[in-house]
């Protein structure tokens, strides 16, 4: 796969890999961060924070923007490092592998493998979290693709059934302290949960759930931003059994993917596999009666 290597913003060593469809950046001057992907010549479909665009260095955290791959459960500071400084860049058959410098202060090597499909919107990335330390960690891979401002977000509701048939709870939806049930941002719906994205609202939301069908999908200016994960019944999800979450504030939304959680020996690794579409032509959600109509059959097709 050519990469072509671009000053994005301020940052000089930015890896660009595209096709006749769709182009990506990768920084490798921090991060690593997905920091665009998007149609040729068009929209960011991610988010970008101005202030930090070309900043390097220093001991604190910064967002940046893009896509990042986490650990869960969340705390701080240990999902916190910082990730401000070069990182490796290793290009294979058919993929390029992004590597940061180690976490210190936890013994977690990360890693980034990047597949660019060569004809249609399509990219699989592959996660993966590696014991470089003396001792078992017990953790789950968390991936973090921070969408720009004004879209919504889209997360399927597992399969309903019937009091007669379901007795006991067939799935799971994890609320924060601060997730509000009223706020007009959400839209609930049989099949699915809308979280629209507005910047007039600054109080912070996030919800997460157990999704078997394994997508979260976010709309914005008529394009849809798709990623697909492989469920495991039965695995011990963080955050009280969530695949999917998604967090929004006053500048973005956050659309989340969580692997499940596990214990890793010294010099083992575990991988988190995320498939990312991107579709055009697609009307602005207004309740999930007219996702169901509308969008559903479009993902049906992925």
């Amino acid at each position: 796969m050519p990469i072509e290597t671009i000053n994005y913003k301020g940052w000089p060593n930015s890896c660009r890999l595209s096709n006749n469809l769709v182009d990506l950046v990768v920084t490798a001057d921090v991060g690593p961060r997905i920091i665009r992907f998007g149609f040729l010549g068009e929209q960011n479909e991610l988010k970008e924070f101005p202030a930090m665009l070309g900043k390097t260095g220093g001991d604190e955290w910064r967002i940046y923007g893009g896509h990042r791959l986490w650990h869960a459960p969340e705390a701080k500071p240990r999902s916190y490092f910082p990730d401000n400084f070069p990182v490796k860049v290793e290009q294979h058959a058919g993929f390029v592998r992004f590597i940061p410098p180690l976490e210190t202060t936890n013994g977690i090597q990360k890693e980034i493998d990047i597949r660019l499909d060569p004809d249609t919107a399509h990219v699989t990335v592959t996660h993966r979290l590696r014991n470089a330390g003396p001792w078992d960690l017990t953790f789950a891979p968390w991936a973090l693709t921070v969408m720009d401002a004004g879209g919504t977000a889209i997360i399927p509701i597992p399969p309903r059934g019937s009091h007669q048939t379901n007795l006991l709870p067939t799935s799971t939806m994890t609320l924060w302290a601060y997730t509000d049930m009223s706020d007009p941002r959400w839209s609930w719906g049989q099949r699915l949960v809308l979280l629209r994205q507005d910047p007039r609202r600054p109080n912070p939301q996030k919800l997460g759930l157990g999704v078997p069908d394994g997508w979260v999908a976010y709309a914005h200016n008529e394009h849809l931003f798709v990623k697909k994960v492989v469920y495991q019944p039965g695995a011990d999800y963080p955050d009280s059994g969530c695949n999917v979450e998604v967090f929004t504030n006053t500048d973005m939304l956050e659309a989340e993917t969580l692997g499940p959680r596990l214990t890793l020996p010294p010099n083992e690794a575990v991988e988190h596999i995320e498939d990312w579409y991107l579709l055009g032509g697609i009307p602005a959600p207004t309740d999930p009666a007219m996702v169901e109509r509308d969008i559903f059959p479009r993902l049906a097709a992925l």
